[in-house]
């Protein structure tokens, strides 16, 4: 216990005793290391995906009234014309119909034919003065009712016709199959899809592009295609759409991209390379982390590697595809931005190296 007391004693003496130097005061020599990037080294000359020639203009074929499907002449893939016949329904209710349509279009001309010779007979006999003109306004009514029964059947009739021509399945236009959903015999409501056609004429590439891909891309953009089975056989391409919606598993979104004078060889599901190409000028693309105030003043740390210090630039952004954001003004291909700690840093703040993420 006494040299315990002992070293209590002397460390509580002035001449043992040492001031604790403040956290705020330890100040480190070393240069702070940054997580950077140089921007614009991706150019859209250097994007390449795999993708596959589809139907630029597909247009699904049913039928608009229900019934049983008892023909189909065409199958998967095959080649039609405009107004060739596709598909048909069982006609035998239909033609009841018309049948039905064409006696009450009988009917009202015989009952027609009656108000006529009646309205004949009644204006007779009151030039006459044998007959009241109360007699004549009656007949007068029933020709009336008969025209217009007349009329009707004649319209049911028109109308049962036509329905009997909807039940014929006919071509829009030229094309080829692209899909088959029912079989003969099935039973098929208004709308339901029965066949899809396909325009030969218009084709286009759907690739799938990830969200960072996609931000190094424009509509426009042009791009070289090649066919994977034979890529001596070649032509061009230009992106019009990208699908509002990503893939929920893969995160990927689909671009559409309109094919130019494709050879016959370019065949609906064929694989193909596409590059991107343009004008030579660089799509500039950042993390959404990199930015300090995206929705507002949005600003980034640039390194300075003459002076090895950051600097705050103002600049302007464009679309967002994911976490990532396309910069349409303020840097220049080539600079070096700070990708992380961006809240902690100060104007002209030493840094040191660039580090991996």
């Amino acid at each position: 216990m006494k040299r315990l007391a002992l070293l209590i004693t002397f460390a509580a003496h002035p001449m043992f005793a040492e001031t604790a130097p403040a956290a705020s005061d330890i100040v480190s020599d070393v240069p702070r290391p940054v997580v950077s990037m140089h921007v614009g080294n991706g150019s859209v000359q250097e994007t390449a995906y795999i993708g596959t020639v589809a139907a630029g203009n597909e247009v699904a074929l049913g039928f608009p009234i229900s019934g049983t499907l008892v023909e189909r002449r065409v199958d998967l893939g095959a080649l039609v014309t405009k107004d060739e016949i596709l598909a048909s329904l069982d006609p035998k209710d239909l033609q009841a119909e018309v049948r039905s349509a064409e006696a009450g279009v009988l009917v009202a001309q015989t009952n027609l034919g009656s108000a006529e010779q009646a309205w004949d007979r009644a204006v007779e006999l009151a030039e006459r003065g044998v007959d009241s003109e109360t007699r004549q306004e009656d007949a007068q009514r029933t020709l009336v009712a008969a025209q217009a029964g007349l009329e009707q059947a004649q319209a049911n009739l028109a109308g049962v016709q036509d329905k009997l021509d909807l039940a014929v399945l006919r071509a829009p236009q030229d094309g080829v199959i692209t899909g088959a959903y029912q079989e003969v015999g099935a039973s098929v409501s208004p709308g339901l899809e029965v066949l899809r056609l396909a325009n030969t004429d218009e084709r286009e590439i759907v690739v799938d592009i990830s969200e960072q891909g996609l931000a190094t891309l424009e509509i426009g953009t042009v791009f070289d295609v090649a066919l994977v089975a034979n890529p001596e056989l070649t032509t061009t391409a230009h992106l019009t759409r990208v699908d509002p919606v990503a893939e929920s598993l893969t995160r990927n979104r689909r671009a559409h991209l309109v094919l130019s004078d494709a050879p016959a060889g370019f065949r609906f599901g064929a694989l193909v390379q596409v590059q991107a190409i343009g004008d030579g000028a660089t799509l500039i693309s950042l993390p959404l982390s990199a930015v300090l105030h995206p929705d507002a003043d949005a600003a980034v740390w640039i390194v300075d590697r003459d002076q090895n210090v950051v600097n705050l630039r103002q600049i302007s952004l464009g679309a967002q595809f994911g976490d990532h954001v396309r910069v349409v003004s303020g840097i220049e291909p080539g600079d070096e931005v700070v990708l992380r700690g961006i809240h902690s840093l100060h104007e002209n703040q030493t840094i040191g190296r660039s580090v991996s993420q």
